[in-house]
C-alpha cells in the first residue's frame, strides 16, 4: 500500500498563498413594505468608482467572525436591526465583482415592517427606496437584488414569512396589496383570497378596520405560533439544507 503523504497548514498556506488571499464578505437586502410600494434599504457607495450609484449595506467578514454571525452583526450595527426575518439566498463568486480584488459574498436577505423599525440618525446616508425604480447598482448589487427578490416571490405562497412585512393586524386587501407589490402583478380577488383561506395561516379578530377610504374590512393576524417559527428558525433549516445538499454533492 502507498504511503500517504500528510501536509500540514503552514506548508499549504506558503505553496499557495494566493487562495489564501481571497476576502469573503456578506450583503443584506433588507425589504420593507409602505404605501403599496416594496422597498430596500441602499447607501451612496463610497467607492471612487461607483460614484451616485446606491449599494446595499454589507461588510467583510471579520477575520475572527463566523459567516453566519456577520449578517447580523451588520443589520444590527448599520441599521440599528436585531432579532428580524433573515435567510441565506446564494453566493456570489465572479473574480471581478469587486475593485480591489478578489471578494467572494453571500446575500442574506431580511423582512421588515416599516413602521415598526426606525433607521438610526446616525446612519443618514441610508434610504429606502423603491425596487422597481433603482436600475444600475454599485459592484453587482442588482444582481444579488434581482436574485433575492426572486427567492422572495418563489416563497410567499408557500411559507407564511410574508406577515412579516405587516403590521400585527391587517385586512386581506392589505394583504392582497402587499402580494402584488411583491409579484409585479394584479391578483384576482376571490381567487387570491381562496387562496390564502385555504393555507389556514390566519386568525380571525372579529375586528373591522376603522378610518378608511373604502368599505371597511375584517381584520386578521397570523397565527402566532407559524410567525415565531417562520422568524426563528429559518436559518437553521437553511444550513441543514445547505449540509445535506452538501454531503449529497459529495457522497
Amino acid at each position: 500500500m502507498q504511503k500517504f503523504h500528510l501536509k500540514n497548514a503552514e506548508t499549504e498556506k506558503d505553496t499557495r498563498p494566493d487562495f489564501f488571499r481571497i476576502a469573503i464578505s456578506v450583503d443584506c437586502v433588507i425589504f420593507s413594505y409602505d404605501k403599496k410600494k416594496l422597498k430596500v434599504l441602499v447607501y451612496e457607495s463610497d467607492f471612487e468608482e461607483y460614484a451616485g450609484l446606491w449599494a446595499l449595506i454589507g461588510d467583510l467578514v471579520q477575520p475572527e467572525e463566523d459567516l453566519e454571525e456577520a449578517p447580523n452583526r451588520i443589520l444590527r450595527e448599520r441599521a440599528g436591526l436585531q432579532n428580524v426575518y433573515m435567510e441565506q439566498v446564494y453566493t456570489f463568486g465572479h473574480v471581478d465583482r469587486h475593485p480591489a480584488g478578489r471578494v467572494i459574498t453571500t446575500a442574506y436577505y431580511s423582512l421588515i415592517d416599516f413602521k415598526a423599525h426606525k433607521l438610526p440618525h446616525i446612519e443618514t446616508n441610508l434610504h429606502w427606496h423603491e425596487v422597481g425604480d433603482i436600475q444600475k447598482m454599485a459592484f453587482d448589487h442588482r444582481e444579488i437584488l434581482n436574485t433575492c427578490l426572486q427567492r422572495l416571490r418563489e416563497k410567499i405562497m408557500e411559507q407564511p414569512i410574508v406577515f412579516n412585512l405587516l403590521p400585527q393586524k391587517f385586512s386581506l386587501r392589505e394583504l392582497q396589496d402587499l402580494y402584488e407589490a411583491i409579484l409585479g402583478v394584479d391578483l384576482d380577488r376571490r381567487n387570491f383570497r381562496k387562496r390564502v383561506m385555504l393555507k389556514n395561516w390566519l386568525v380571525d379578530l372579529n375586528e373591522m378596520e376603522e378610518d378608511v377610504p373604502h368599505r371597511p374590512g375584517k381584520l386578521y393576524k397570523l397565527k402566532n405560533q407559524l410567525k415565531n417559527s417562520a422568524r426563528s428558525s429559518q436559518m437553521k433549516k437553511e444550513k441543514i439544507s445547505a449540509s445535506t445538499a452538501a454531503v449529497s454533492s459529495t457522497g
